[in-house]
């Protein structure tokens, strides 16, 4: 069967990053690094704050668009990569699924105040895993390879019995990302996820009520927003780092977490896990996909 991948180091230069979130914070950050490096990004929020709103005012060639976006929404997360071919021409190349929440009153797991589901889970969980879904998707209609980012936590890989549905939620995105590392190889699309430590950002300080208290915010090192992007671009453009590599940062450190898909098969690597088992059978993964390479986006 064809492999399309793995893929290779990949500047963002003249390319089309997709950023969900990124009307603050992290996305804000990563928007701002992109656009230097020569990128035309799209940012998808459900709206900007004043500094991202002058931002993209400010730029030339309308290099840097904005679309409002509910990530909670399938079809707005959709309408997403159609705003990027209306705007430039053509689908993403890197999408980063930034968006997230933190034990917001309205959904988590003490207060138990939502509906039918957690609302925390479809934006945290439900979005990124649905975006890297519509990227292969997107990518193989247009025949290129691209790169998906996603955003995980240190609460990711740690247990937080405050944080209980928050954690839940991001270790789901770190288990999706490694599951993802074989799309590299095979398909092109290259899955890396990013785990922070705390970081000075909405998240904590636009809120009204006192999670930032109970958390104790203001007695923890934090990183900047700019620390976490700069680390997100270096594992979207680096081939070093393959497909389901994560990659963690905190103030005191910054290390592979979990090392990728094709690091693990290398016996010499010190990752490769000698358990037997069988490989399943990807055909149908294959056709499924193959079935959707050149069909232009619609």
């Amino acid at each position: 069967m064809t492999q399309y991948g793995p893929v290779s180091d990949f500047p963002v230069k003249d390319k089309i990053v997709v950023i969900t979130g990124g009307g603050s914070g992290i996305g804000f950050a990563l928007v701002k690094l992109c656009h230097s490096k020569g990128a035309r990004v799209l940012v998808g929020d459900l709206k900007l704050t004043k500094e991202a709103e002058e931002y993209i005012s400010q730029t030339s060639g309308h290099s840097v668009a904005f679309a409002e976006c509910d990530v909670s929404s399938w079809k707005s997360l959709r309408s997403l990569i159609t705003a990027s071919v209306d705007k430039f021409g053509d689908v993403p190349d890197v999408y980063v699924p930034c968006a997230g929440v933190f034990e917001p009153r309205w959904s988590n797991f003490w207060d138990d105040s939502d509906g039918e589901n957690y609302k925390l889970l479809r934006i945290n969980i439900d979005h990124p895993i649905k975006f890297t879904r519509l990227a292969m998707r997107a990518l193989a209609g247009a025949e290129k390879q691209g790169v998906v980012c996603l955003v995980g936590s240190t609460a990711g890989i740690r247990a937080n019995y405050f944080a209980s549905l928050y954690s839940a939620s991001k270790f789901a995105v770190v288990g999706f990302a490694k599951s993802m590392g074989q799309a590299d190889p095979e398909e092109g699309v290259k899955v890396v996820c990013v785990l922070p430590g705390v970081v000075q950002s909405p998240l904590w300080t636009v809120r009204d009520d006192k999670v930032a208290e109970q958390c104790k915010y203001e007695e923890r090192p934090g990183l900047q927003p700019m620390d976490i992007a700069e680390v997100m671009l270096k594992m979207i453009e680096s081939k070093e780092y393959d497909g389901g590599t994560c990659v963690l940062k905190t103030p005191y450190e910054e290390r592979v977490e979990e090392v990728g898909y094709l690091r693990s098969l290398r016996k010499d690597s010190g990752e490769y896990d000698p358990s037997p088992r069988p490989e399943p059978d990807i055909s149908r993964i294959k056709g499924v996909l193959a079935a959707e390479r050149g069909k232009k986006w619609t």
